[in-house]
């Protein structure tokens, strides 16, 4: 298996039933995406092949790759779509915090 530098790729999988798999690798990117669509791997990807790649970041350093990961893999559905389209608009709108309290008018009565 050739690995590469120091850093690690940052990438999404679009999988057969359409969900998203984030994955990073140290590895030749290509590699990777011909061991997800073998089924070597195992894991969320095997039963859900052919997967494709739709996204891919190299990252000087793998704990850059790993922070982003994971910072990807708690974005809602919606987010990783308009990440993927590079729809930047849709995606700012998406990622406005949500109150976690109702709106009240001021004075509390509603």
């Amino acid at each position: 298996m050739e690995k590469m530098a120091e850093g690690a790729f940052l990438y999404i999988l679009r999988c057969a039933d359409g969900s998203f798999y984030i994955g990073i690798t140290r590895t030749a990117l290509e590699i990777r995406i011909a061991q997800h669509n073998s089924g070597v791997l195992g894991g969320y990807t095997v039963t859900r092949r052919p997967v494709t790649l739709v996204f891919s970041q190299w990252f000087d350093r793998i704990t850059d790759a790993i922070e982003n990961e994971r910072k990807l893999k708690k974005w809602s559905r919606a987010k990783k779509e308009a990440f993927v389209r590079g729809d930047f608009a849709a995606l700012r709108h998406l990622a406005a915090r949500r109150s976690p309290y109702p709106s009240t008018p001021p004075g509390g009565v509603d």
